[in-house]
């Protein structure tokens, strides 16, 4: 399992003295819609100046028609980035289109699917879904595995039981992580780092927890030591 920290500060320059706090990791660094949407390529140009060997998820959940979205993944692409995702309820088509866009790149970033929020409970993913977060999760993440897709997004909860109907190999990636049983704030569906090892989880996601702490770099030392400890 690796750690993947979310830059979800409310400016570039909080979000970039974290990053310079921990630049003696080689994290995954997840830059959000706010992040990118604020402060765009030249955001993620200063996250590699800090440290070239910084890992970099671009989260912005894509979502439109096939080719709009294809020229998009293919626009993320050139930014050199390791790793974005879509939605996966744009469906089949949309996945074959972006999949096929990048399959001309060498070296291409790793593609997740998105399956459930983490912020939807029960009752009202039904309300939009049809669905419980279960089923409806492994419906897409067995869609997302047959279209050559790298993963899915998912609670630690859904993680296990993703890679019985896919592939032990393929990624799950998974927000909502309260390494040591932090407060939840406004996700439903969390879990700890223990609890995410033993589902399998290959990236751990985790924000609040670390930069809301009096000393993150001590946090991300502990989650580190919390991962590699078996």
């Amino acid at each position: 399992m690796e750690l993947c920290v979310a830059l979800d500060l409310s400016s570039a320059k909080e979000n970039l003295a974290l990053a310079k706090s921990l630049q003696d990791y080689n994290l995954w660094v997840k830059v959000g819609f706010r992040t990118y949407i604020r402060d765009g390529k030249s955001f993620i140009e200063a996250l590699k100046q800090i440290n070239p060997k910084f890992k970099i998820f671009l989260d912005l959940k894509l979502y439109d028609i096939p080719n709009t979205m294809a020229d998009a993944a293919e626009e993320m692409a050139k930014l050199d980035i390791d790793m974005f995702n879509i939605h996966a309820s744009a469906g089949t088509i949309a996945m074959k289109a972006v999949m096929e866009r990048l399959a001309s790149y060498e070296k291409r970033p790793l593609v997740l699917a998105v399956t459930a929020l983490t912020s939807f409970d029960e009752k009202n993913f039904q309300r939009v879904y049809g669905e419980s977060i279960e089923v409806k999760a492994q419906q897409f993440a067995k869609m997302s595995y047959e279209n050559g897709l790298d993963g899915v997004v998912c609670s630690v909860f859904e993680s296990r039981g993703i890679k019985v109907i896919t592939s032990q190999d393929f990624l799950t990636l998974c927000p909502g992580i309260r390494p040591f049983g932090e407060d939840a704030a406004d996700q439903q569906r969390v879990a700890t780092l223990e609890f995410a090892k033993q589902e399998s989880v290959n990236y751990a996601v985790v924000g609040r927890p670390i930069y809301k702490d009096k000393y993150p770099q001590q946090k991300v030392k502990n989650i580190l030591k919390a991962i590699t400890t078996s």
